[in-house]
């Protein structure tokens, strides 16, 4: 395992001892969403510039974080 999942894994613990309801709210919003469902479809048909695959990057390492915070506090 790296450093930087390290650091995930510690966030992500730290994120774990709030509240499992509060866990539970943790979501993007719809504008959010939206714009994560544009890059991975420009991803897809590989049209997808330099910038906004670093763009998609960062929402997938977040996505991950916050699952691994819900799978910490035993909420799925």
């Amino acid at each position: 395992m790296t450093a930087i999942y390290d650091i995930y894994g510690e966030v992500a613990e730290i994120m774990a001892q709030l509240a499992p309801e509060r866990i539970m709210e943790l979501k993007a919003s719809p504008q959010t969403q939206q714009r994560f469902d544009e890059l991975m479809d420009k991803y897809k048909s590989a049209a997808i510039s330099k910038e906004e695959k670093d763009e998609l990057d960062h929402f997938i390492v977040l996505d991950r974080l916050i699952r691994m915070a819900k799978i910490r506090a035993g909420v799925n």
